[in-house]
C-alpha cells in the first residue's frame, strides 16, 4: 500500500552533490586565508555572471532562448563557487584544495550540473515568471545570510552597519566545533547543510533564468541528488561531436602547498595595498571635510 502511494522524487534540472572526506580538526581555522585567491577571482567572475544573466534575460525576452556560451559561463561560475564553498564554510566537507577552473572536475567531491533549457519563456510572461520567485529569493537569503546596510553617522564621524549570519554558516560553524572536539564530522548536520545548499542552487539557477522550472519548497538532504549521482556531459563541438582532449585536459592542474602559499601572500600584499589606498583616500576626504567645517 505504501509503495503504491509513494511517488518518486523528480530530479530538478539544477543538481548538486558533495561527498564528505573527513576534514581535519584544525585546517578550518585558516581556510578563510587559503581561499582568498579564489575569492578575488570569484569576485570578478560573479560580476561577469550578473552581466551575463542580465544579457541573457534581455535576449530571452525576444528569442526565448538562453545564449549557450553565456549559459556555460554561468554554470562554470556556480560550479567553481560550490567547490570553494564545499572546501570552506558552505560545508567544510573536504581538505582538498579546489582547482582554479570553470570546468567540471569529475574526481572532486563537490560537483554541480545544470541542464541547458532548449526553450524558455519570452516576452512579458518572462518578467512575471521571474517575479514569482521572490518568496524563494527571501528563503535563500535566510539560508546563506549576508550584509544589511551601511551608513555614515555624522555625529560620531564613523561608519555603521548591519549584518547577519546565514543558517548554512551557523550549522557549518557548529559542525567544525564538533570536529575540533571529537574529530568526527556530524553526518546529520552535513546532510542537512547539503540540502540547504541544494535549495540555494536551485533558486540561483531560477533567478538567473537558467531553468524554467520553479524551485520546489523542500529540502533534499544527503550527499547525492534524489535522482542519483551526477553524470556531467562533456562539451560538444559546433558539429555536435564530443572532442577527445586527452589525459592532460581531463586531469586538473595540481596546486601544491608552495604554490598556494605564494598566491596567498601575493593576494595579501594586494589587499594591504588596496587598504592603504582606501585609508589614504578616506583621510583626504575627512581632512577636507573638517577644513570646510572650520572655515564655516
Amino acid at each position: 500500500m505504501e509503495a503504491a502511494l509513494s511517488k518518486p522524487v523528480v530530479s530538478y534540472p539544477a543538481r548538486l552533490e558533495g561527498h564528505l572526506e573527513r576534514p581535519s580538526r584544525w585546517l578550518w581555522l585558516i581556510k578563510w586565508l587559503l581561499v582568498i585567491p579564489h575569492c578575488i577571482v570569484l569576485a570578478f567572475l560573479w560580476l561577469a555572471f550578473g552581466l551575463s544573466a542580465f544579457a541573457s534575460f534581455v535576449a530571452m525576452l525576444f528569442t526565448g532562448r538562453y545564449p549557450r556560451s553565456l549559459f556555460d559561463l554561468n554554470v562554470g561560475v556556480i560550479r567553481w563557487s560550490w567547490r570553494v564553498g564545499f572546501y570552506a564554510f558552505a560545508a567544510n566537507g573536504t581538505d582538498r584544495y579546489p582547482p582554479f577552473t570553470l570546468e567540471d572536475v569529475a574526481d572532486y567531491p563537490a560537483r554541480i550540473q545544470i541542464d541547458y533549457p532548449e526553450r524558455q519563456r519570452k516576452g512579458f510572461p518572462l518578467i512575471g515568471w521571474w517575479l514569482a520567485g521572490l518568496p524563494q529569493y527571501v528563503v535563500a537569503g535566510v539560508f546563506i545570510g549576508g550584509g544589511g546596510a551601511a551608513w555614515w553617522m555624522a555625529a560620531t564621524r564613523s561608519w555603521g552597519g548591519a549584518t547577519w549570519f546565514g543558517l548554512i554558516g551557523l550549522l557549518v560553524f557548529v559542525s567544525v566545533l564538533v570536529v575540533l572536539v571529537r574529530g568526527e564530522y556530524p553526518r546529520s548536520i552535513l546532510d542537512f547543510v547539503l540540502g540547504l545548499n541544494r535549495w540555494v542552487l536551485r533558486v540561483v539557477a531560477y533567478a538567473a533564468v537558467m531553468t524554467p522550472e520553479y524551485p520546489p519548497f523542500r529540502v533534499d538532504p544527503g550527499e547525492d541528488e534524489p535522482g542519483g549521482t551526477l553524470t556531467v556531459s562533456p562539451p560538444r563541438s559546433s558539429a555536435g561531436e564530443v572532442p577527445d582532449a586527452g589525459p592532460a585536459a581531463r586531469t586538473p592542474v595540481s596546486w601544491g602547498p608552495g604554490r598556494v602559499a605564494s598566491v596567498v601572500l601575493a593576494s595579501l600584499g594586494g589587499l594591504i595595498a588596496l587598504a592603504a589606498i582606501a585609508a589614504g583616500a578616506t583621510g583626504i576626504v575627512l581632512d577636507q571635510t573638517q577644513r570646510d567645517g572650520l572655515a564655516t
